[in-house]
């Protein structure tokens, strides 16, 4: 059953599954990566040419290099709009942010206690999703 405050076709980890042996950061950083690259396609219509991820301790920094844009947000860069996709970018973040914070508790395997994320459309366009996670269990 949804919960009312959810919104519908987010998934949610409520409670991350803790796993018997925790997995390594070169396993952790390459399914977040590839699940972080498939939610870049799928629900901007574009990705990215290279995405890397990194764990740091309690923190994966995902970086998404060479962002490619939909011909709508180029056309409005190049008009003088990239505030306006920026903006646009942004809320979209905030309104999926529940599916990223799940792909990263999935790989691994703990709640994620902060998200933050950017979009440098300048060139060279990159992204960064920035997850902070809990203490392990």
């Amino acid at each position: 059953m949804q919960d009312p405050g959810s919104q519908p076709d987010q998934p949610l980890d409520p409670e991350p599954d803790p796993r018997q042996e925790a997995p390594d950061a070169e396993a952790i950083a390459a399914e977040l990566r590839d699940e972080i690259a498939a939610i870049h396609r799928d629900s901007y219509g574009k990705g990215a040419v290279e995405v890397k991820a990194h764990l740091l301790d309690n923190v994966i920094i995902v970086i998404l290099e060479g962002l490619e844009l939909l011909p709508n947000e180029e056309f409005m860069i190049e008009q003088g709009q990239a505030d306006a996709v920026g903006e646009l970018r942004r809320q979209f973040q905030l309104a999926i942010e529940p599916t990223f914070r799940a792909a990263a508790e999935r790989a691994t395997g703990r709640r994620v206690v902060g998200f933050v994320s950017h979009t440098h459309l300048e060139e060279p366009r990159f992204a960064v999703e920035v997850f902070r996670l809990g203490p392990e269990s």
